[in-house]
This record gives C-alpha cells, sequence and structure tokens, in this order.
C-alpha cells in the first residue's frame, strides 16, 4: 500500500496509544498545526470504530496539552476532511488541530473560512 500515514517510521511522532498517533502537519496552516490518524488505514471517519474514535479524541486532549505549553494558543479549529469534494487529498483519515492566536487574523469570526492566504501554504 502506498499511503504515507501507513508509514509511520517516517515521521517524528509527538503523541500516540493502540489505535492512533500524532504528528505535526507538513504544511501548517498555523504555527503547532498537528495531524493526528488512526493506525488502520481507512479513509473517512465514518468508517472508524467506536474504539479508533475514542483514541483520536484522547489524542485530541493529549495534544491540546502539548500544544498549550508548547505554543501557549488562544483557541482552536479542529476538522475533518471526507472526501475530495470535501478537500481530502490523502486518503486516510486525519483530524487537524489548529492552534490559533490572538490577532492571526483581523476578525477570526468564520473559523478556518477567513484565514489569512499566507497562514495556508498548502503545496501537498
Amino acid at each position: 500500500m502506498d499511503c504515507i500515514f501507513c508509514n509511520r517510521e517516517k515521521f517524528h511522532i509527538i503523541a500516540e496509544n493502540e489505535l492512533s498517533y500524532a504528528i505535526y502537519d507538513k504544511y501548517p496552516v498555523n504555527l503547532g498545526h498537528v495531524l493526528i490518524m488512526p493506525k488502520r488505514h481507512f479513509k473517512s471517519f465514518f468508517e472508524a470504530t467506536e474504539e479508533e474514535v475514542l483514541s483520536i479524541y484522547k489524542l485530541i486532549h493529549k495534544c491540546k496539552k502539548i500544544l498549550d505549553e508548547k505554543y501557549k494558543p488562544t483557541g482552536y479549529n479542529i476538522g475533518v476532511n471526507i472526501n475530495e469534494s470535501a478537500g481530502q487529498t490523502i486518503m486516510h483519515l486525519h483530524v487537524h488541530i489548529i492552534p490559533r492566536y490572538d490577532g492571526d487574523v483581523e476578525d477570526p469570526r468564520g473559523g478556518i473560512r477567513n484565514l489569512k492566504p499566507q497562514l495556508v501554504p498548502y503545496k501537498g
């Protein structure tokens, strides 16, 4: 299988449990952008078992503690893109944790819809 997220040894894992792991995003939307993904390969959040959802949930909280200590963000966006029409480009479920900071955009209402283009250097 040629899935980048199935090859965990290529990444610096910042948090892990039995069913999931977390890394910093290679193309961060903002400082400290983290991806959490299950170890089992599947595409959609809706394919996850209850145990996998719980393991991801636990890592969300663990990563928040790590990010709070390291970067001291003032807010967070958490999201999942499911299928190509929703922007999914890597067909292995992954959850985005995007730290937000006071002043990172002029008006934060609307969440990630209004991020500055320079904060989104995606080239994947």
